[in-house]
């Protein structure tokens, strides 16, 4: 069992929903990047997403893209964000992180090497957004036969036919994002939310988690309500962006996760 999955069954066990929060590695330098991390646990997050900084961020929108080039502009590379799980790893065994990012900076540091490389860093999934279903063989079936999970991304525009693709091959949980466009860019809607996680669940036993457009804590508690969990990002990574003290950004992120595990 993962410990996606060990999470996911503790949270059942306690009838809670999860929550997610995302950072970019390195943002706005490795050392405050690195406090937030080992803050987040005792924020109440259940999984960090963490950042992979890429010059060409094609999914994100500008909060998310400037972090990332905050981080490259800081020194951060795929070497430095291992390091950094690492880091992290030597004082927390049991919250699962998962790294999101672009594909290019993993083909460039080799799949097999990097494989090898995020599983002794402590690296749980991976959710690599422009590797689509149809090139699995790439990485996502290395990915899971390494003991990461693959996590995939459903969106309001993956129609009944493809769905069962974007599925086949994908573990730990599905991130349904909950717009259409990029990250931070409108807010999600509970009332459209919902039926979405409800036609994706009648085809996976994996959780749903929702993400995309969450940005207060009411608004997490509304969508985790209709989901498995939230997934928080750009309002997260704007604080942070902003030079708030990373004891401010923690207790925003706090109530956010007090708001998902309401619902």
């Amino acid at each position: 069992m993962s410990r996606i999955d060990a999470k996911f069954a503790d949270l059942a066990t306690r009838e809670q929903k999860a929550f997610v929060a995302y950072i970019m590695a390195g943002d706005p330098d490795e050392k405050t990047a690195l406090e937030v991390m080992k803050g987040l646990p005792d924020a109440g997050v259940d999984i960090i997403e963490l950042g992979l900084p890429f010059t060409d961020p094609m999914a994100d929108g500008p909060t998310i893209q400037r972090a990332g080039q905050r981080a490259l502009e800081a020194g951060m590379t795929l070497k430095k964000t291992l390091a950094m799980a690492t880091e992290f790893r030597k004082q927390d065994d049991t919250t699962p992180i998962v790294l999101m990012g672009y594909y290019n900076p993993i083909y460039s540091h080799g799949v097999e090497a990097f494989l090898v490389d995020a599983k002794q860093a402590g690296i749980d999934g991976l959710i690599v957004v422009d590797l689509p279903p149809e090139e699995d063989d790439e990485l996502c079936i290395p990915a899971q036969a390494a003991g990461l999970n693959f996590i995939r991304l459903a969106t309001p525009t993956t129609d009944d036919a493809r769905l069962p693709k974007v599925l086949q091959n994908t573990s730990g949980f599905v991130y349904y994002v909950s717009i259409t466009g990029i990250t931070g860019a409108a807010e999600a809607q509970s009332a459209d939310v919902g039926p979405e996680v409800a036609r994706i669940k009648a085809q996976t036993d994996l959780p749903v988690i929702v993400g995309f457009g969450i940005k207060t804590p009411e608004h997490s508690e509304a969508i985790a309500s209709v989901a498995d969990g939230a997934v928080v990002g750009s309002a997260i990574v704007e604080r942070i962006g902003r030079g708030e003290a990373s004891a401010d950004v923690l207790c925003f992120v706090a109530s956010l996760a007090e708001g998902a595990h309401r619902a």
